[in-house]
């Protein structure tokens, strides 16, 4: 697989490509759903700044969190921006950006959230699909017919047989995206299609995380992003039952 193009003196990587059509597309989807339902689509670039920016430093920072024994043994490693993002911190951070920005603004956080969610798992999908050409977030080895073999990844073990827990994951995200626009267009009270999101990508993550083999932090017997999974559930179940009950009062 692989992840390089090489163009003259120029090199694009794949992982990049995928990561940037990620959020261009969300950006796109969410501008369509935002003139669709008359909202602010200024307001909606501003999320669109907040969620890069705070998503990347938050991405980063989790990274840092979950990697210390790693630093301690070589403090190199803070500097290294090419390599080394969570994707849960980045959605964390993304979140609170926005939420801070939406503030600012005093427009309505959790209506902009039911909106740009579905987009988010769509970049999700597409930025999984930039991991499978790099080798990161790769699986545990397999016997199985349906597998990848790497040979020239800077992070997957190559030359062996492993799940591609990668192509999973994005065909995952797209379904979570298209679901939920589905269930959007029900018109659900307030606030039901970001628990969606929340309660999909959690279980999806958690079910995940077991087949996949490359160091993500730990906690006990968990990974750190099934930790995160389980607090993220509990998180979604609980904004689904408020919104229900919102909409009886």
């Amino acid at each position: 697989m692989y992840n390089d193009i090489p163009l003259g003196p120029v090199t694009l990587h794949v992982y990049g490509i995928m990561t940037a059509i990620g959020y261009i597309s969300a950006l796109y989807i969410s501008e369509r759903r935002a003139k669709k339902r008359g909202m602010d689509a200024d307001v909606l670039f501003g999320i669109f700044w907040c969620a890069l920016l705070g998503g990347s430093l938050g991405s980063k920072l989790l990274y840092y969190l979950t990697s210390i024994p790693e630093i301690l043994k070589d403090p190199s490693i803070l500097w290294d921006f090419q390599n080394g993002w969570v994707v849960y911190g980045g959605i964390i951070g993304g979140v609170l950006a926005s939420w801070a920005y939406l503030r600012y603004k005093k427009a309505d956080f959790v209506q902009y959230l039911d909106l740009v969610l579905p987009a988010v798992a769509f970049a999700q999908g597409c930025g999984r699909i930039g991991c499978f050409f790099a080798g990161c977030c790769y699986g545990r080895e397999t016997d199985f017919a349906l597998h990848i073999r790497y040979w020239q990844s800077d992070f997957a073990p190559n030359g062996v047989d492993l799940i591609p827990t990668q192509i999973y994951s994005s065909i995952g995200d797209f379904a979570i995206a298209f679901l939920l626009m589905a269930y959007a267009g029900k018109e659900p009270a307030k606030g039901k299609v970001a628990a969606g999101y929340c309660i999909l990508y959690s279980v999806g993550r958690f079910v995940i995380e077991m087949f996949r083999d490359d160091y993500r932090g730990a906690v006990g017997f968990l990974s750190t992003s099934q930790l995160i999974s389980i607090l993220i559930l509990a998180l979604g179940a609980a904004m689904f039952l408020r919104a229900g009950k919102a909409r009886e009062a």
